[in-house]
């Protein structure tokens, strides 16, 4: 974006990114935007559009997110056509993406970083393999969609695929390869069924805090819904809705709190057997759980509460 002359004599603006620049009639750019320009139409304009760029930029990454934590396949075509966009296009560049098959699961032996897409149907998307070989994943080389794995999906090659992005100096828009994994251990819930299952993972329990609203805020600027006393994360496994949800309290904001349990439910709200929950949904609940937890009341010897 060039110069853009404004009412107050001398002074130009411009839009680097999201901030707004000024220089001032001799041509030097200034380290802020003078206070009697505040008001100025073309410096108002400036940052409203900034304002916009930023909150889209967001969104773009919480999309992609959203594409990540709940397993969701990406049409190749959708892909390509947000692609020119430079906010969308800084949210994909280098993901790991898998093709998916006719019967809707996804090839991870053939992912690879996304470097582009283009909406010619013969070239698609291009990718660099773990061979370091580009190649092309579209409709002419029948792959109509991809997802974008949870690094819980890629464990076996996951040091590899580290290793690769580092080497490509591969900078991640969205987190993604460097996003913490947890994996349920093999004696939770293990051999339970029917009544009387193990359904709550109490690792994250008893965590204080001087004020409810404390940890009901913690969550919320995590990006996590609060709803019913309980943290909640949304999520898909193997075409399955679901939900995780970490207990907070319901009591008076100001009063103190207490976590509880966490917990994973289908869409009717049956609390699931720990044993039943699938490798994304449970890291992804324990993930939410854990980043809130550690936000929880350290006494004066250092020992959480």
């Amino acid at each position: 974006m060039g110069w853009i002359d404004t009412e107050s004599g001398g002074y130009a603006v411009t839009l680097e990114g999201t901030r707004v620049l000024c220089r001032n009639a001799a041509g030097r750019t200034l380290k802020q935007v003078p206070p009697k320009l505040k008001d100025d139409p073309e410096v108002v304009r400036l940052r409203q559009l900034a304002e916009w760029l930023e909150r889209h930029e967001r969104e773009c990454r919480e999309q992609v997110d959203a594409w990540l934590v709940r397993s969701l396949p990406v049409p190749v075509t959708l892909l390509a056509r947000v692609w020119p966009d430079p906010a969308w296009r800084a949210a994909l560049r280098d993901l790991v993406v898998a093709p998916v098959g006719a019967d809707g699961a996804a090839d991870v032996a053939r992912a690879g970083f996304l470097r582009d897409a283009d909406p010619d149907p013969e070239r698609g998307l291009g990718v660099v393999d773990l061979d370091g070989d580009s190649v092309r994943l579209g409709p002419a080389q029948g792959v109509e969609s991809v997802l974008i794995p949870h690094p819980v999906l890629l464990l076996d090659d996951l040091d590899e695929l580290r290793e690769f992005a580092a080497e490509l100096g591969v900078e991640q828009g969205a987190e993604q390869l460097f996003r913490e994994v947890w994996r349920r251990p093999e004696d939770a819930g293990a051999g339970e069924s029917g009544e009387g299952a193990v359904d709550e993972w109490r690792a994250y329990a008893d965590g204080k805090f001087e004020q409810l609203r404390h940890a009901t805020a913690r969550a919320a600027a995590l990006g996590y819904r609060v709803r019913g006393g309980h943290a909640v994360c949304p999520l898909v496994e193997d075409g399955r809705s679901l939900e995780a949800a970490y207990w907070l309290g319901e009591d008076y904001p100001d009063a103190e709190g207490w976590t509880g349990s966490l917990e994973w439910r289908d869409r009717t709200g049956r609390r699931l057997p720990l044993a039943e929950v699938g490798p994304v949904a449970w890291s992804e609940g324990e993930r939410m759980a854990a980043l809130v937890y550690a936000s929880r009341v350290v006494d004066e010897e250092g020992d959480a509460r």
